[in-house]
């Protein structure tokens, strides 16, 4: 099979595709989070507990890991111009269900269709990935993957503040306008890039299993992500019960406006494409599990200290964006042929984190408070750094000179790439 020159050799990426690839992503996966700040808004209007209403973050959760799962690799196998807006228009319309939502049922079947078919940021990355060349792949990658998960933090400012003035279904009326208006511009933007292979859907799903058996280092990356996204999500998560109740009784307003200092965590993040393109991101990943426990302990102090909360956030969103990046760009490297069904594989085992997580706040609230959230994040956290220090000499630091294809997923050995 010829390579398909789907690098920087033929596809450019200019400086404003990469801005387009960053706010568009950004977002998609936003839609994901309009409603985490809102959760105390939503219980009461539609009579429900607190505890019913945070399962609505689950259940998003798991709808993106199966749209994940079963959309993103067709990255690998159709034009992503076509694919990309089709999806954005989809969510669009998934959110505009949440909006006119009658019950909790209905809600959360809405909310399970928006993970679903908010999947476009995780094809987009991949594609940024491509139309890079290798000397600055890291930093592209960086600048989208910082501009998704900007879109995460300011989906919980935005939210807060426009359910404040006019409603919780505003939110979502908004959120599926601005997808409509961002699909029809990366329609004329996007640049038609052939596809990477031709195997059936069927094949291309199994041969994700195919490469997760062949590669230690997309192993160990994925358990990263989980870890890291679990916590991640746990946070956020039970953070809103912190701010809604004692000592701080916080509006939902105020508390999306604590999504300002992650987004200062964001932007600081970016720097980790730059630490991969020199060759730093295996020790920075160590860093950023150290990074991540430090954050926790601040977290603690925060029950009663706005000083110590801020600082937490702050430092647990640059880790966790930090390390998301570095993971990103090490696993692209792998294979040119396969970086959809390579994102697919990482960002299933995230957001298969993410929906433990969200599960994990809402019991450790329940039976610890703010204090068993904390000790949690802690030990998870320990666990990435010492997971991080058992293979820090040996995977990660692995080279490739030959990226691997998977052409024909049923093969036990993989087809060394063309050149």
């Amino acid at each position: 099979m010829p390579e398909i020159p789907t690098s920087a050799e033929r596809y450019r990426m200019t400086r404003a595709l990469m801005v387009l690839f960053a706010v568009a992503s950004g977002a998609a996966v936003g839609s994901l989070y309009y409603a985490q700040p809102l959760l105390d808004i939503i219980a009461r209007d539609l009579h429900v507990g607190e505890g019913t209403a945070g399962l609505l973050v689950t259940a998003t959760q798991l709808g993106y890991a199966a749209g994940i799962l079963f959309i993103v690799p067709l990255g690998d196998r159709h034009n992503r111009r076509d694919l990309v807006p089709l999806m954005m228009i989809l969510s669009a319309v998934a959110l505009a269900g949440c909006a006119v939502a009658p019950n909790i049922i209905v809600l959360t079947i809405a909310l399970v269709a928006v993970g679903v078919t908010t999947v476009a940021g995780q094809i987009l990355v991949p594609f940024a990935g491509d139309l890079s060349d290798e000397a600055t792949r890291g930093r592209v990658v960086g600048v989208v993957v910082s501009g998704l998960l900007t879109g995460i933090l300011a989906a919980r400012i935005v939210s807060g503040l426009v359910a404040g003035v006019a409603g919780w279904r505003v939110v979502f009326i908004a959120a599926a306008v601005l997808l409509v208006l961002l699909a029809a511009l990366l329609y004329r933007q996007t640049p038609v890039v052939p596809a990477k292979t031709s195997v059936m859907y069927q094949a291309l799903l199994r041969s994700i299993a195919t490469i997760i058996r062949q590669e230690p280092l997309l192993r160990i990356v994925m358990v990263f992500g989980a870890i890291g996204f679990a916590t991640f999500t746990m946070f956020w998560t039970a953070l809103t019960f912190l701010l809604s109740g004692p000592p701080y009784h916080y509006s939902a307003v105020v508390i999306g406006l604590f999504g300002v200092a992650g987004l200062v965590g964001t932007l600081a993040a970016q720097t980790a494409g730059r630490l991969h393109d020199r060759g730093r991101s295996v020790s920075a990943t160590g860093v950023s599990w150290l990074l991540a426990v430090a954050a926790w302990a601040a977290a603690g102090l925060g029950a009663h200290s706005l000083v110590w909360l801020l600082v937490g956030i702050l430092a647990l969103d640059v880790a966790t964006q930090a390390r998301n990046i570095m993971n990103q760009a090490q696993i692209f490297a792998i294979s040119a042929e396969s970086r959809s069904r390579i994102n697919t594989a990482y960002v299933a085992g995230n957001f298969i984190g993410g929906a433990v997580g969200s599960i994990a706040a809402t019991l450790l609230w329940a039976a610890g408070g703010w204090n068993a959230v904390v000790i949690a994040g802690v030990a998870l956290s320990l666990v990435g750094f010492v997971l991080w220090l058992a293979t820090r000499n040996g995977v990660l630091r692995q080279r490739r000179p030959n990226p691997r294809v998977w052409t024909a997923p049923s093969a036990r050995e993989s087809v060394p790439e063309k050149r």
